[in-house]
């Protein structure tokens, strides 16, 4: 008999790519995981995993089993759900990815209201790229996800996961203080040509959204400097090293020597929940929906434009 763990463990390591993601997924130590999969190896007398240059790759046999495991999951994970409706209290353990300044600034207070209110419920977060954290619901890896979109790259649900729409996160153009744009009420988005910018990396939602906006103003931006976080975007903006589009949300205080200028059209990311279908079903998926829609509507505005096609309705109307 397999043992429902080990496999979890493998797969894991086939949603992200390497044991050491796969451990702070789990919540488990790397070398955890690696012993869960050499007794694995030891039950299937079959190897598994293939060294691959500084990773792993894993084999044709470790991809079978990695499906059935999936596949048991879902099982596992339907008993559950019918169990917690049964009950009709959010419990158990609900893992949710979420991007960096949702992160910062809507899962503390969620979670936090989410702990006094459900004792039983035990949440636990990990901050992940916005697109890699739908894949990671869509295959079981994760139970929720906060994820968002811009207005001119909109977020597709794939087979099988349901979104509800959480808010709308209005962005500002950041400027140094001594900059000619720093006095202006609004700035358009045609008068940006020739600036220097500082953005995300590429393969980022909003380093796209940034080449994709000023490229349709009729000019390639200039990309001098590039950095993960926000609050290091706003430190070089500080430095007078360039000018950067920064969300609200999760962003606190400028730094001393930026200024926020209305950038016309205003640009908005909308933020959304993500589960799989049918889990909405669980108190504890409901729960947590509901909790990110409170503390999304003190800090997020209404969402301005339809909702996208394949978007589920309010989770508390599917009780």
């Amino acid at each position: 008999m397999l043992d429902l763990q080990r496999l979890r463990a493998l797969h894991a390591v086939s949603v992200h790519g390497t044991v050491g993601a796969a451990a702070t997924a789990l919540g488990y130590t790397p070398s955890a995981v690696s012993q869960q999969i050499a007794k694995l190896e030891r039950e299937t007398r079959t190897p598994l995993l293939e060294r691959e240059g500084r990773g792993v790759r894993l084999t044709d046999e470790a991809l079978q089993l990695a499906e059935t495991a999936r596949q048991l999951m879902a099982i596992m994970e339907r008993a559950e759900t019918g169990i917690e409706e049964r009950r009709g209290v959010p419990a158990g353990r609900l893992t949710i990815a979420a991007f960096a300044s949702a992160a910062r600034g809507l899962l503390p207070g969620a979670l936090a209201d989410l702990a006094a209110q459900h004792p039983a419920l035990d949440t636990r977060l990990s901050e992940v790229d916005p697109h890699l954290s739908v894949d990671l619901v869509a295959k079981g890896a994760v139970d929720l996800a906060v994820a968002h979109d811009w207005d001119i790259a909109p977020l597709p649900a794939p087979a099988g996961v349901e979104q509800a729409t959480i808010g709308d996160d209005l962005c500002d153009l950041v400027v140094p203080d001594g900059h000619p744009l720093a006095g202006r009420s609004s700035v358009r988005r045609e008068e940006l040509g020739g600036e220097r910018w500082v953005s995300q990396p590429p393969g980022r939602v909003c380093h796209d959204w940034l080449l994709r906006t000023m490229r349709s103003a009729g000019f390639e931006p200039l990309i001098a400097h590039q950095a993960e976080e926000n609050p290091t975007l706003a430190a070089l903006v500080a430095a007078g090293l360039g000018i950067a589009v920064l969300p609200r949300l999760g962003r606190g205080p400028l730094p001393d020597g930026v200024v926020a200028v209305r950038l016309d059209p205003v640009p908005r990311r909308r933020l959304y929940a993500l589960w799989r279908e049918g889990t909405v079903r669980r108190p504890a998926v409901r729960a947590v929906v509901d909790a990110l829609r409170t503390h999304g509507a003190e800090r997020l505005v209404r969402p301005h434009g339809p909702t996208p096609r394949g978007s589920a309705p309010d989770p508390a109307a599917q009780s």
